[in-house]
């Protein structure tokens, strides 16, 4: 078989990951730091969670757990359902998603469009037996030749970011960088990439932004899992438990970020820098901007930018939704006046 050249990928699988770090301009310029944003949209299946549904896939076929033809069930807010779909798709796997009620409708569509059989279940707390990744593990245990991805406990998750999205890092900034700030779902990713930054420096700070809903600020901060308010809008972070990959993150601090905050650098990332992101990437470069401003000009932060805003049209991007949650004022937009075609229409 020949080769492939250098600078072409195999595939699905070959195009995830290496994706650019991206200065964003305007956050930059009113800090006086560096605040980069690692952009993890950019891999094929539009997220970061490409990265954990690969790695997932990958560490069960070494195991010998997936055979030809298999099953690979999960629960999940989406994206790594996404990811796992796109995989299974070209490894020749059936792919069973269980989700949560409550998710953007795009991302139901789109995993039915990529094949995969969906289960929408109600939305639970964890301590329920019907909670989402329970009802997976479920399921995939009374489906001969299945496998459970569990991306919450399953430590491919965070092997994958500290082999891969942390020495990315790493170099895209010739190790110049003085802190990471990212917000956790399943811990994954936080979990690799502080546990590599960490190992070539001590003195990088990572921190960890947290939703309202979620018990991770008051862990960090107080040692105790206790939810700091009520609810949020984002999706896929925020969790009321310490996870088996957040386990071995290495966090320095926490920062809680409001829903509006989060709305209000989603717009922000749109007007300013061009950029078409979803609530996660919002927190995050809302967590990033705040520590800058704690640490001071002429510092380098680096954030994840996890995910497009294409998912989230039908409420991150509808004024109507916005208006239901009391948001719609954080989401600004340019105002200009509108065109007519009269003059330029043919009669």
């Amino acid at each position: 078989m020949q080769a492939l050249a250098s600078d072409i990928r195999a595939g699905f699988s070959g195009a995830v990951g290496r994706t650019p770090l991206l200065r964003l301009r305007a956050m930059s310029e009113e800090t006086g730091c560096a605040i980069l944003g690692k952009a993890e949209f950019m891999n094929p299946g539009g997220s970061v969670k490409d990265r954990a549904a690969l790695a997932i896939v990958s560490a069960a076929e070494h195991r010998g757990e997936l055979g030809a033809g298999g099953t690979v069930v999960e629960g999940t807010a989406g994206n790594t359902g996404i990811g796992l779909a796109h995989v299974c798709n070209e490894r020749g796997y059936r792919c069973v998603i269980v989700m949560p009620d409550n998710q953007s409708p795009a991302k139901y569509a789109v995993l039915e469009a990529l094949g995969a059989e969906v289960h929408r279940v109600p939305t639970v707390p964890y301590s329920n037996p019907n909670q989402y990744q329970k009802v997976a593990a479920r399921l995939a245990a009374s489906l001969p030749g299945a496998i459970w991805s569990n991306q919450f406990d399953n430590i491919a998750n965070r092997e994958i970011h500290l082999a891969t999205t942390g020495p990315e890092i790493w170099e895209q900034t010739a190790g110049c960088l003085d802190a990471f700030v990212a917000a956790s779902g399943t811990g994954g990713t936080f979990s690799g990439v502080s546990e590599f930054l960490k190992s070539r420096s001590q003195a990088i700070r990572c921190v960890l932004a947290d939703p309202p809903g979620s018990s991770l600020y008051e862990y960090v901060r107080h040692g105790t899992l206790k939810a700091t308010g009520t609810g949020s809008i984002t999706e896929g972070i925020g969790i009321a438990r310490i996870t088996a990959n957040l386990a071995l993150a290495r966090i320095d601090d926490a920062l809680y970020v409001e829903d509006a905050e989060t709305v209000r650098f989603v717009y922000r990332l749109l007007n300013e820098e061009g950029l078409f992101l979803g609530s996660t990437s919002g927190i995050n470069v809302a967590a990033a901007v705040h520590l800058a401003r704690e640490l001071g000009p002429g510092h380098t932060i680096v954030t994840i930018l996890c995910d497009g805003g294409a998912n989230y049209q039908a409420r991150l991007f509808n004024r109507a939704w916005l208006q239901e949650k009391n948001l719609a004022a954080s989401a600004t937009r340019a105002v200009r006046e509108p065109l007519t075609l009269g003059d330029v229409l043919v009669s």
